[in-house]
């Protein structure tokens, strides 16, 4: 024999009351009914808010990540002239910096034949682009090379580290020397970046080429240009500049 539960019964009262005359009734809802739907509500609204984190982390991650850029403002010594990128010592620092955890990204804006008034008139470009938390500025040999007058590179050079500091961003100076036959003109260029990193309260790298400028094996057959078995000295020596602004 079919039968009705107590409760099914109580259910189908309670929604038969009626408050006047007919049709019009009142059916008053079961709590427990009332618990379970506010439980839901506020599951709902749980998920949604942790949505709404997850997507605002997504949205600034992007952000903090670009804070962390170190941007290698150089010339063809930077830039990998006559060897593969990979085997430059900008790329090899990004392998270091992977390797120590270190999380920067290095963007490698160097250009072959670049000189510091080049370098100058680009700058701002850069740094509104990339955005870089350190700026390795490693110009100047070409000036030198030219004979151009040191007055105007250091002019540059100061004018490079400025904006740099303006948007921000540590600055390491890496210097440069240039062979005993330039005379007088060869020591005012090696104090050139001595002095504007005393004055700018920049760290400087004393000389790109240290450990290998006197080893013709590790230059091209044009004299002037480190192999890819040098960079991994270019980077070492970039390296003791640079590893105290990462921390």
């Amino acid at each position: 024999m079919a039968t009705v539960s107590p409760g099914a019964t109580a259910n189908e009262i309670s929604c038969r009351m009626t408050s006047g005359s007919p049709p019009l009734s009142t059916c008053l809802p079961n709590p427990s009914t009332l618990t379970t739907s506010v439980s839901a509500a506020v599951s709902s609204m749980r998920s949604t808010l942790r949505l709404l984190v997850l997507f605002a982390f997504v949205l600034l991650a992007p952000a903090a990540h670009a804070a962390r850029t170190i941007l290698v403002y150089g010339d063809s010594l930077s830039a990998g002239f006559g060897i593969r990128q990979d085997a430059a010592w900008p790329a090899l620092l990004q392998k270091r910096l992977a390797e120590r955890r270190l999380d920067y990204s290095v963007v490698n804006a160097s250009i072959s034949g670049e000189t510091t008034s080049g370098g100058r008139s680009r700058i701002a470009e850069a740094l509104a682009r990339h955005k870089p938390a350190v700026v390795v500025v490693a110009l100047g040999a070409n000036d030198g090379l030219r004979g151009l007058p040191l007055a105007g590179m250091r002019d540059n050079l100061a004018g490079i580290v400025a904006a740099a500091k303006r948007a921000k961003a540590q600055v390491l100076l890496v210097g440069m020397r240039l062979p005993p036959n330039y005379g007088a003109y060869a020591d005012e260029f090696a104090q050139s970046f001595r002095t504007l990193a005393q004055r700018e309260k920049t760290p400087l790298v004393p000389f790109l080429l240290d450990g290998i400028a006197d080893q013709p094996a590790l230059f091209q057959p044009d004299a002037l240009h480190p192999t890819a078995a040098a960079q991994p000295r270019l980077l070492d020596n970039v390296w003791e500049g640079l590893a105290p602004l990462l921390k």
